[in-house]
């Protein structure tokens, strides 16, 4: 048991450095991976980079040491691109780890502070509560009905109590703490602990891919294999034709680097891992870059009431006094009577609280008049927090008196008193008064007992009922206004609680809640069976007297209703229904290591108002992807016919584009869909459009067919482009340019025309994105230098063309893209 005068002083400054300095920091430093090989490995594998390769060399065989060069130094410009990109999301996957790292309490100079657990040093003086992981091996000094799961060490589930006794009294780091308190002297750290010599145990675990990741790893391997087949007919077609092995060789492989869409593996990855990054800057960690492809899909977010509608600030409002049937205002002066409900309401609390009511009551009684008897007395025995609805119990001895008290749902508690049935009313009259008010309100009981061989449970004893007592609650300020923007998304809110119909009711009115007077209980939920409950569910604003098994069937029966669940929680019996949720969602300052564990997203600040930005996020991450990918479809399309169309049918200038140009046009490309798009601010209308089914992806019908009328319709404007240059009589070369710059002049109007499927581009022109005209600025510099610089127009095989020429590929271009806008018209009306 706990003794309140015997906290201990901890470490001192210069004490924690020294320790420091001898034993090192609490962190697992098991062999790092070294993550830039990886990367590079996993590049080379690549199809495009083996294509690229192979064209160099054949450059390099074939003696055109020119253009061997230049695609050595595009190999080496494309890889440095895709490593930064790769570098830059795993930088941002590892702040977000940073971040995620839970934090403990330590009693440094007398005073107990919260501190990262990679701070602590062997000699700490730690505190670990319910619900909490414990952050180093340590040996117990105090405990208080502690007991501990040490599963992830023995593979045993039920939880072990320890205790001050040699036998049991060292608790080891990464081990759950059931129940109760124990102030604990931390002996070993770091990779010295049992789970840090574990070390194969460790080791980062893959995660599981999602579907629209399967489903883009499956379309760019089926444009791989289609590619690799382009690649043989076109290589024995001109092989065929003209004998000559590289020549084919090179033509072959041009058509090959021209189907695979390489970009869209890169653009997903990059989208996802940035977006996380942006959800952390705005308060929010992502423990799983997965869940932003998630977030946008969110239909259903069931919500605690405490800590997350109101502010979690419990102030002790009012008292009930049983026996003289009055309830009575804390700012008045208290009587005797009031004086006792209120110290038996302390006496059944922690004696060193953390519990919002327990602190509230703590204060409470400090501010009476009275003598402070908490030195007097000593927590011998105690009844944690159990049954449905919960209460529990404390047995205290002084010098003379024995204390047994108890507290917890009035119900529960009236369960334990020998009252009549009209004073059983009496007491829920006035209980349903206070809980109109949108009071939390408990019952505390008192009872007597000799000698030491106490009851197995709780319940056993005959209490005698003393009281109520009544908490307000604050709702958070903005809480309405939240509430709000997520019936304008389209997204049901629904409250999942703890305390009683009536608080929650009251306080869901006061905070514009919608259909507050549709309640269920607890015990009414688990008698359902599951195709009522399937019904039921989904009719239910608020969810009453809840615990963990009733949560989790809440959650599930969501999931059987083709909901996509968002879930919040801060405690213990939140793990369950957090982990079965699509998204659970942690409170990062209140809640437990077991709710941060199974959580997706961890608020930082509690700041369930967040999860709007988060929602509003995840819609605007999908959108912009969705963008990309239409955006990298439609440019391959005429890419890969006007270098097939003119080869397959044997036209004069079959050879319109090589390697080089391709490689080019890629260079140009990847930076488009990976920076202007993921850069794009969020669509106005984007939080008025209700959720998009999960199982929506990017190559559904109506939107792949668009994509490749886009990729068509320019590439009839290249060949219409091709043809007019054949039928005016120009040279090889000068049919080349032309062609090259009706493709970047197509591919800057479909930059500006994809950045919107709805808005017209007179809208979206004025959205604030600088890298638009940076990266579109770059494309015309650089397009330039290779029409105006003879040594670039040489080497690409450009010639000078009239401005006339130009003009037209700019007009073909615009009109080859534009005609979308009609399309847009219609889709507004």
């Amino acid at each position: 048991m706990l003794d309140t005068t015997k906290i201990p002083t901890g470490l001192s400054n210069e004490e924690v450095i020294s320790s420091r300095n001898k034993g090192g920091t609490n962190s697992l430093d098991h062999q790092q991976k070294n993550h830039f090989l990886i990367s590079l490995l996993e590049m080379i594998k690549e199809p495009m980079f083996l294509l690229l390769v192979a064209a160099a060399s054949i450059y390099y065989i074939t003696g055109d040491y020119g253009d061997g060069i230049f695609m050595t130094v595009a190999i080496v410009l494309v890889s440095a691109i895709s490593l930064f990109q790769e570098s830059r999301s795993r930088n941002a996957i590892d702040a977000l780890k940073k971040l995620s790292q839970p934090n403990s309490k330590v009693f440094r100079n007398s005073v107990l502070v919260e501190i990262p657990s990679e701070e602590i040093v062997l000699g700490d003086s730690i505190q670990i509560e319910e619900g909490h992981f414990i952050p180093a091996d340590a040996i117990i000094v105090q405990s208080n009905d502690f007991s501990v799961n040490e599963a992830v060490l023995t593979g045993e589930s039920l939880s072990v109590f320890k205790d001050e006794n040699p036998e049991n009294k060292q608790v080891f780091q990464g081990t759950i703490v059931a129940t109760g308190l124990a102030i604990c002297e931390v002996n070993a750290i770091g990779n010295q602990t049992n789970l840090g010599k574990i070390g194969a145990s460790l080791e980062e675990i893959v995660e599981e891919k999602t579907p629209l990741q399967i489903q883009i790893g499956n379309f760019v391997k089926k444009m791989s294999i289609i590619g690799l087949a382009i690649f043989g007919i076109v290589w024995g077609m001109q092989f065929y034709r003209s004998k000559l092995v590289l020549d084919s060789l090179l033509k072959a492989l041009t058509i090959a680097m021209s189907v695979i869409p390489e970009e869209i593996p890169v653009a997903f990855a990059s989208f996802m891992a940035l977006g996380a990054w942006r959800l952390m800057k705005i308060g929010i960690i992502t423990k799983q870059t997965k869940t932003v492809e998630t977030l946008g899909s969110a239909t259903v977010i069931c919500t605690d009431k405490t800590g997350t509608i109101t502010e979690n600030k419990m102030s002790l409002a009012q008292l009930y006094l049983f026996n003289s049937n009055i309830i009575i205002d804390t700012k008045e002066k208290l009587n005797s009577e009031a004086e006792e409900v209120l110290s038996y309401a302390m006496w059944s609390s922690e004696p060193i609280p953390f519990d919002a009511m327990e602190l509230a009551i703590h204060d409470a009684y400090a501010n009476l008049e009275s003598i402070d008897e908490r030195p007097n007395y000593k927590l011998v025995y105690e009844y944690p927090l159990g049954g449905k609805p919960p209460m529990m119990t404390h047995i205290f001895e002084g010098s003379k008196v024995k204390i047994i008290a108890t507290k917890g749902a009035p119900e529960a508690i009236l369960e334990v008193c020998n009252l009549s049935e009209v004073e059983k009313n009496t007491v829920l009259d006035a209980m349903n008064t206070m809980a109109a008010e949108g009071y939390r309100v408990l019952g505390v009981g008192v009872a007597e007992f000799s000698g030491t061989n106490y009851p197995k449970t709780q319940q056993e004893f005959q209490f005698a009922f003393k009281g109520l007592v009544a908490f307000y609650d604050p709702p958070k300020e903005n809480i309405q206004a939240v509430f709000e923007a997520f019936y304008k998304a389209g997204i049901q809110v629904k409250i999942v609680t703890g305390d009683n119909a009536a608080t929650t009711t009251t306080i869901a009115k006061q905070v514009g809640f919608k259909d507050a007077d549709k309640v269920l209980n607890g015990d009414e939920l688990m008698e359902m069976d599951a195709a009522t409950l399937k019904q039921k569910v989904m009719e239910t604003t608020i969810f009453t007297r809840m615990f963990p098994e009733a949560k989790l069937k809440i959650i599930q029966a969501l999931k059987d209703n083709d909901q996509i669940v968002a879930m919040t929680g801060d405690g213990v019996n939140d793990g369950p229904a957090l982990k079965s949720a699509h998204i659970g969602i942690a409170m990062g300052e209140k809640g437990t290591e077991i709710a941060k564990q199974a959580a997706n997203l961890i608020l930082i600040n509690d700041d369930f108002s967040k999860m709007v930005d988060a929602i509003a996020m995840g819609r605007k991450i999908y959108l912009n992807l969705k963008k990309a990918i239409q955006y990298i479809i439609s440019i391959h399309i005429p890419i890969i016919l006007i270098v097939f169309i003119p080869l397959a049918l044997g036209w004069m200038y079959p050879n319109i584009f090589t390697p080089v140009h391709i490689i080019f046009l890629e260079i140009i490309m990847g930076p488009t869909c990976s920076i202007i798009y993921e850069n794009e601010p969020m669509e106005g209308n984007l939080m008025l459009e209700k959720p998009r089914p999960l199982t929506t992806t990017f190559f559904n019908l109506k939107e792949i067919t668009m994509s490749i009328i886009q990729g068509l319709v320019i590439t009839l404007g290249l060949l219409f482009v091709y043809q007019y240059c054949l039928a005016e009589g120009f040279t090889e070369n000068v049919t080349r340019t032309t062609i090259f710059l009706t493709l970047i002049a197509s591919n800057i109007f479909l930059t500006l025309e994809n950045r919107s499927f709805y808005y017209s581009i007179f809208t979206t022109i004025r959205y604030k994105n600088n890298l638009v005209l940076m990266i579109i600025g770059i494309t015309i510099l650089i397009t330039s230098l290779l029409l105006f610089v003879p040594v670039f127009s040489k080497f690409f095989l450009f010639e000078k063309v009239s401005f006339s020429q130009i003009g037209l590929s700019v007009l073909i271009g615009f009109i080859s893209v534009m005609w979308i806008e009609i399309y847009k018209i219609f889709k507004r009306h």
